[in-house]
Parts: structure tokens; sequence; C-alpha cells
């Protein structure tokens, strides 16, 4: 007792390190005490066990009936029964409760976790604004989502004196927005700041938009200005796509259900019928400034001077200073009254090549200016380029490399795989992709759904996603082949844009998908390579994607695979 009191009077002087030096011993105990029935129960079972196994042993060694036993072996029997039961309820009800009773990936881990969530979540929308008409102020549960946790990350708040007023200054207006990454030298920082602000000045919530995980530094100046975080799209991948040769693991980044395994499915086809091949046409990107004069006579004498091939060394020697793979290849011109446009093309290597050529029509402007003083520049740019816009000079001159794309599916592979005929998609093609284009009216959409796949690869492979409108500038052709057994399908793309240096494409992700393709950076040994190998890479997939979805159309899947793939059975409503 002497020893328990002086104990105590320890305990109580020194409260926080005893707490947890006594609370360690009675856990220490206690499983102690839990574990010797364990090892007794353990023991009794398989002595038992031992014990009947010699027994029945000796019997059967003598001839003696085993249904035939002694006090010894009732009272055995017993105690194997009760150890076993001990055991199982021991060891294998928890086990099979955690394989029956195991909780969905799709929802939270506890009602715990989830109530501290819904708290999170209330206590980040919180308003730090009155609230007017036309803001919504209603705070909605958190609800359970099975395609992403928004709250696996904490949530983004300034948690600094310093930060706390910058973002009062960025809500009151006294330090812009834009300027936080030049003040503040921290990329992620001013990117919270920004955001905390933003959502204090719409009183609107930001939880579901991640900032962890990306490095803003890699942005700065390339990407994207003032950003508040970044927005996370699925890649699925597509084939093998065999071709020329060689097989390809396509990255699709895409929100669409149904379109990568259309894809892939088209890639089947094309790989048991032994593969694609393509060709490229063309390699010239464009751009095309607006220049005017006092008179169309003007104007017509610059059209003459810069059509004549006797001038044009001396304005590709002018144009090729803007770069070391900035090749001039040709300039197109069209008046409009005494106004000229001037269609420059060239090369561009690895790179999509705006920025290069933009620089190098800029030097052969000024160089024009000499003997062209009365020139007016009205703008580097007159549309007549044309740059994301659906334009017919794009669809019969092309831009970017050129390209058509071929194989030849065998009737089998038509059947089986596709589900439908040769016969059918012939028909089809022509009805659909050709009559029914025109009739529409179609600028280069003689096609099915080729924007879908070039703009898939472009988002995973960092290309820029607004120029998947003259990019998907495409005929499909099909044709019967081999008296009518086999199916010839082809797709003529003349503007595909696409670069493997610049841009998104340093991006850690997109620059992965480039890696994945063989494709990633600048081609060292032939300056060019990468970004013509990727522009019939995506031609090859867009044949792919073409061959699936006639099929469906043919053969009258294209309900049944949306509602499969398409549509989450959870968001339909119920019908009767």
């Amino acid at each position: 007792m002497e020893a328990l009191r002086q104990s105590w009077t320890k305990s109580v002087q020194s409260p926080k390190p005893t707490t947890k030096k006594v609370s360690f011993e009675e856990d220490s105990t206690k499983a102690s005490y839990e574990a010797l029935p364990n090892a007794v129960f353990f023991a009794l079972f398989f002595s038992v066990v031992y014990f009947l196994l010699s027994r029945w042993r000796e019997k059967i060694r003598t001839s003696t009936p085993l249904h035939l036993v002694t006090s010894s072996e009732i009272l055995a029997l017993f105690a194997l029964i009760a150890s076993f039961i001990y055991l199982l309820g021991f060891f294998g009800i928890d086990f099979v409760k955690s394989l029956i009773l195991r909780p969905s990936t799709d929802v939270w881990n506890s009602e715990d976790d989830e109530e501290e969530n819904e708290v999170l979540l209330r206590k980040e929308d919180a308003r730090k604004v009155p609230c007017g008409q036309a803001l919504d102020c209603l705070v909605p549960a958190a609800p359970v989502v099975s395609c992403q946790k928004m709250f696996d990350e904490k949530p983004v708040r300034v948690t600094t004196e310093e930060d706390e007023e910058i973002v009062k200054a960025v809500v009151a207006g006294t330090t812009p927005s834009y300027s936080l990454e030049s003040k503040l030298g921290d990329r992620k920082r001013a990117a919270a700041i920004r955001r905390d602000a933003l959502e204090r000045l719409t009183g609107k919530s930001l939880s579901g938009l991640p900032l962890d995980g990306f490095d803003y530094e890699s942005i700065l100046g390339q990407c994207c200005e003032m950003p508040i975080g970044y927005v996370q799209i699925p890649v699925g991948i597509a084939g093998p796509l065999l071709l020329n040769g060689r097989e390809y693991s396509v990255p699709m980044a895409t929100t669409e259900g149904c379109l990568v395994a259309s894809t892939n499915r088209g890639c089947k086809a094309i790989h048991l019928s032994g593969g694609a091949s393509s060709v490229l046409l063309k390699d010239g990107m464009t751009r095309a400034p607006v220049v005017r004069f006092s008179t169309a006579k003007r104007a017509a004498d610059l059209k003459l001077y810069l059509e004549d091939p006797l001038n044009f060394e001396t304005l590709a020697v002018v144009f090729n200073r803007s770069s070391r793979f900035a090749r001039l290849q040709g300039i197109k011109c069209a008046i409009a009254g005494k106004n000229l446009y001037l269609r420059f093309n060239c090369s561009t290597g690895d790179a999509m090549g705006m920025n290069m050529v933009s620089k190098g029509v800029q030097n052969v402007l000024d160089f024009l200016q000499t003997d062209f003083p009365d020139m007016d520049v009205i703008g580097i740019s007159g549309n007549f380029c044309s740059d994301k816009k659906p334009a017919a000079v794009n669809w019969i001159e092309g831009r970017g490399k050129s390209v058509v794309c071929e194989a030849i599916i065998m009737g089998d592979v038509v059947r089986k795989v596709l589900k439908t005929s040769v016969e059918s998609l012939v028909e089809l093609n022509m009805l659909k992709n050709l009559t029914g284009s025109a009739m529409a009216g179609a600028l280069g959409g003689f096609n099915a759904h080729a924007s879908n796949i070039v703009t898939a690869i472009y988002l995973a492979t960092g290309q820029d996603p607004a120029q998947n409108v003259e990019s998907s500038h495409c005929i499909t052709m099909m044709e019967a082949v081999n008296d009518g057994k086999d199916l010839h399908i082809s797709v003529t793309m003349p503007s595909v844009e696409v670069g493997t240096v610049g841009g998104g494409t340093q991006l850690a992700s997109q620059s992965a998908c480039l890696n994945l393709l063989g494709v990633k950076g600048a081609n060292r040994e032939s300056p060019g390579a990468n970004s013509r190998l990727l522009a019939t890479i995506v031609a090859g997939a867009v044949l792919a994607g073409e061959l699936s979805l006639m099929s469906a159309l043919a053969a009258g899947q294209l309900v049944k695979s949306h509602m499969k793939y398409n549509r989450s059975s959870k968001d339909a409503p119920n019908t009767a």
C-alpha cells in the first residue's frame, strides 16, 4: 500500500509523463490477460488433436471399431469441439466479417470521416461577403461521390497574417490579382491567395478544384495566367494501333464514355487485318498578315513582287533569320480591293510553330517597308492563315501536317469484330459522311467524328485544343475491294497541327503521354520527325475511331453502347 501511495503521489506531481506510462502498463496488462486464454485453447486444441489421432491409429492397428470410445476419448472430443469454437470465434469471425462487410471504395471510410468532411465543407464554404440575390448561398450536404474524392487534400487557406493582409488587399482591389506572382515570388502561394480572394469575392466554394500536386513554375509565362488550380481529366489508352509496321498505345484524355472503348475496337480490327499505313503529304505552318495600300494597283505590285521566283531566295533569307528551324516554303497572296493578304508557309521543326512563323513574317514585313514605304500593316494575322477557324483555304491548301491514312479490313473481321458487313459500311459512308455532309454544307466535315479522337489526343499530349477546329478537317472514304469481300477505308486530313516541343507539351502529364508514343521533345537527328510521326498517329487513331463508330451505326448498336458506357445508372431517373 505504501508503494501504491508513493506512486500515486508521483503521478500527481508530474501528471503528463506518468499518465502515459500508467496507460501503457494498463494496456500491456490487459493484452497479457487477453492473450492467456488464447494460448491455453491453442495448446489444448493441438494436444487433443494429437491425442485423438494417436488413439485412432492404435485402434486401426489393433482392428478395434472406431465408434467404441472411452471416457477419456469422449472428454477429448468435447475439448476439441470447445477449443475449435473458441478459436473460430477469435480468429475466424472477424476475418469473415472483413470479407463480407468490407466497405466499398466508392464511399467514405467511416461515418466519423463523413461527418468531419461535411463539417469541413461547411467551414470551407463560409461566406466572407454578404450574399446577394444572384448568389447561391445554400450549402448542400457533402455528396457521396464515386469518381473523385473531393476531400483527399486539406482545404486551401491562408496560414499567416501576411497572407491574410494580401487577400484583403486583393478583395479590396488595391493589389491586382495578376501581380501576385511577381510580388510574392512563390507561384503556388500566389495561386492559393488568389483562390482564397476569389472565394470571398464570389461567395462560392472551390473545394472540388485541386490546388496541390501541380508544378506552377512550369506554366509561368507559357501555359496559363492567374492560376487557381487545375482540372483533372481521365486518360484512357486505345490500342495497340498497328501503323506502318509499329505498334502504338494511344493516350486519349476525355470525359465522354464509350469513346476510348470504340477507338480501341477499331484498333483491334485494324491490327487483325495487318495494320494501317500512312503518308505525310505536306508539312508547313502558315501565317497571313493583312496590309493596305492607297490603291489596288500598289497592292497588286506587291503581290507580283512576292510571287516572283527571283525574289523568293532573298525573302527566304530574311524570313529564316527568325529561327534555326524555320524555313520559308512559299507565299500565297490574295487581293480584296486595295487590301493584300500574304499567306506565308514554312516548316517549323518539331514545334507546332505559330510563334516561330509569326517572327519570320515580322522580319519580312520590316524588310518590305524599304521598297514599299506606303504599305500599312493592319495586322500580323488577317484570318487568311487560317487559325482556329473552319476555312476552305486550310481544307484545300493544307496547314500544319497533311496526312492520309488507309487500311484494308478483312471481311471476317468486319463480321466478327465489327458486327456488320462490308456492303452496309460502304452504303452508310456514302449516305452519311459524303451525301449527308454535303446536304449540311459541311466544310471539311466529311467524317463521322474525327474531332472526338483529335481533341482527346490533343488534350493528352499538350496540343492546343482550339486547333481541333481545322485539325479535324477529314474526309472518310470506304470502298469494297477484293471482289467485295474486304473493306478499304481511308481518312485524309489536310491540316493536322501538332508539335512535340513548346506550349503544353512540357507539362509533366502531357510529356509522359508523348513519351508513351515515343515522340517526346525534339528529334535531334532529324528535326521535325517527332511532330510528323505524331500527326500520322493522330490520323491512324482517327481511322480506328471512324471504323468503329460507322460499324456501330451500321449495326444499330450506337444507342445501346452509349447507354451502357456513357450513362451512369445512378444518375438516370427511375422510369416506369
